[in-house]
C-alpha cells in the first residue's frame, strides 16, 4: 500500500518537475510523565500511519509562469524593481527567497532589482521600515506578507495610488488595495487539514492546544477556523490558543507551561513555522513524546528531522519557493503590462473566490519524508 503510493507521489513529482521545466524553473531548480507527580508513565497511544501527499499546485503554476513570461517575451523589463517582503527570519521563507531570485534570474532582471527582506526580529516597525526605504528606491510592486494587515491597509492604499503593485503573499490583505489577488496557500483548507490529521492521530478524543505567532493575522485565524471546524463532531476539545508573538523561545516556554498545568493535554497544534520544532522541544523535555502529538505547519529543517523522529506526527507544508517565483512573474508582469491583461493571465487559475491563486497545501508525515525532500532538492531548495 505504502509502495503503490509513493510510486504515484514519485510520479506527480516527476510531473511536477517537467512542467516547472517548461516554465523554466527547473534549471536549477514514549517517556515517563516527568514532573507530573506521578508514579506511573502515561498509556502509549496505538500507533497511527497518517497518508501525506506532496504534489501541491505545482503544474498549473508551471503553466502561469510559461503564460506570464511569453506575455513578457521582448518586452523591456529595465525598469521593473520589485521586492518580496515576509513578515519573519525563518528558515521557511529561505526557499521563497530562493523561489522569488530565481525568477528573477529567468525572466533577465538584474538581482539589483530584486530585493527580498525579512525582519530579522518579525516586527512590524522592521516591515515599515523596509517598504519605506523600498519607496525611496523607487520600487514598482511588491509581495508582502503583512504582520499586521489592519495597519497595512493604508500604506497600500497610498502605494497602489501611486502606482506601485501590491501583491499579498502567504496571508491574504482582505479590506485593502491588496484584495483581488492573494498567492499563497488557502489556509483555511490548510487548517482543516492539520484538524483531520490531529483527530487521526488522536483517535476522536482528547484535548489539544493551540500556539501561533499571532491571533490576529488572517492566515493564522483562517487556519485556526479550519482546524476547529475539521474538529467538529468528535471528543476533542480546544484548551487554549496562545500567541507567541513571532518568538520560537516563548513557544517553547508557553508549551512546558501549558503541559505542566494540563496533564490531559494530549494534543499540540503549531501554526507559525518555528511553532513545530518548538512544540517538539517542550515535549521532548516533559518526557511525553509517547502521550502527546504534535501536528505543525511548515517545513523548516528542525520540523523534518522531528518527523523522522516521531516526535511530530505530520507538518501542514505551503510551497514558498512558488509564492516567491510566480510572485517575481507576476510583479513584473503588473509593471510591464498593467494589472488587467495580467490578472487576465492570471484568472484561470484561481481557487472559485476569485481572489486566491493557491501554491498549494501537501501534508508530510515520516512514511513520505524522503519524497519532499527529493521534490525540494530537485527546485535547489536545501
Amino acid at each position: 500500500m505504502i509502495r503503490t503510493r509513493r510510486a504515484r507521489t514519485v510520479a506527480a513529482a516527476t510531473a511536477v518537475l517537467i512542467s516547472l521545466a517548461a516554465a523554466g524553473c527547473s534549471k536549477n531548480a514514549g517517556g515517563s510523565s516527568s514532573g507530573s507527580g506521578g508514579s506511573s508513565a502515561p498509556a502509549k497511544a496505538a500507533p497511527v500511519t497518517l497518508a501525506g501527499s506532496v504534489t501541491f499546485n505545482q503544474a498549473n503554476l508551471a503553466k502561469l509562469d510559461a503564460a506570464l513570461k511569453s506575455a513578457l517575451a521582448g518586452k523591456d523589463l529595465s525598469k521593473v524593481d520589485i521586492a518580496m517582503v515576509v513578515n519573519v527570519a525563518a528558515d521557511y521563507w529561505k526557499a521563497g527567497q530562493v523561489g522569488f531570485l530565481k525568477g528573477c534570474s529567468d525572466l533577465g532582471i538584474s538581482k539589483s532589482k530584486c530585493t527580498y527582506f525579512a525582519p530579522p526580529n518579525g516586527k512590524l516597525t522592521e516591515q515599515n521600515s523596509e517598504l519605506e526605504t523600498l519607496r525611496s528606491q523607487g520600487v514598482t510592486g511588491y509581495s508582502i506578507s503583512a504582520i499586521d494587515p489592519t495597519s497595512a491597509a493604508g500604506t497600500i492604499h497610498t502605494d497602489v495610488q501611486k502606482g506601485i503593485s501590491v501583491l499579498a503573499i502567504d496571508s491574504p490583505l482582505p479590506g485593502t488595495d491588496a484584495a483581488s489577488l492573494y498567492l499563497g496557500t488557502p489556509n483555511y483548507t490548510a487548517g482543516f487539514q492539520a484538524g483531520t490529521a490531529m483527530k487521526q492521530v488522536l483517535g476522536g478524543k482528547g484535548k489539544v492546544a493551540i500556539l501561533v505567532g499571532s491571533l490576529t493575522a488572517s492566515n493564522a485565524t483562517q487556519r485556526i477556523q479550519g482546524f476547529e471546524d475539521a474538529l467538529k463532531g468528535t471528543q476533542i476539545t480546544v484548551a487554549q490558543k496562545v500567541n507567541d508573538n513571532l518568538q520560537a523561545s516563548t513557544a517553547t516556554s508557553d508549551a512546558e507551561t501549558i503541559l505542566a498545568n494540563n496533564p490531559d493535554v494530549n494534543g499540540l497544534y503549531g501554526v507559525y513555522s518555528y511553532d513545530g520544532p518548538a512544540l517538539a522541544q517542550a515535549v521532548t523535555s516533559a518526557g511525553k513524546t509517547a502521550s502527546v502529538h504534535i501536528v505543525s505547519d511548515d517545513s523548516d529543517a528542525q520540523t523534518l528531522k522531528f518527523i523522522q523522529s516521531g516526535v511530530i506526527s505530520g507538518t501542514v507544508v505551503q510551497m514558498p519557493y512558488q509564492q516567491g517565483y510566480t510572485g517575481a512573474y507576476i510583479l513584473a508582469a503588473e509593471k510591464v503590462l498593467g494589472k488587467d491583461k495580467t490578472m487576465a493571465l492570471v484568472k484561470p487559475y484561481l481557487e472559485k473566490d476569485g481572489s486566491t491563486l493557491s501554491s498549494g497545501v501537501g501534508l508530510v508525515t515520516k512514511s513520505d519524508l524522503s519524497d519532499y525532500q527529493s521534490l525540494e532538492s530537485q527546485l535547489g531548495i536545501g
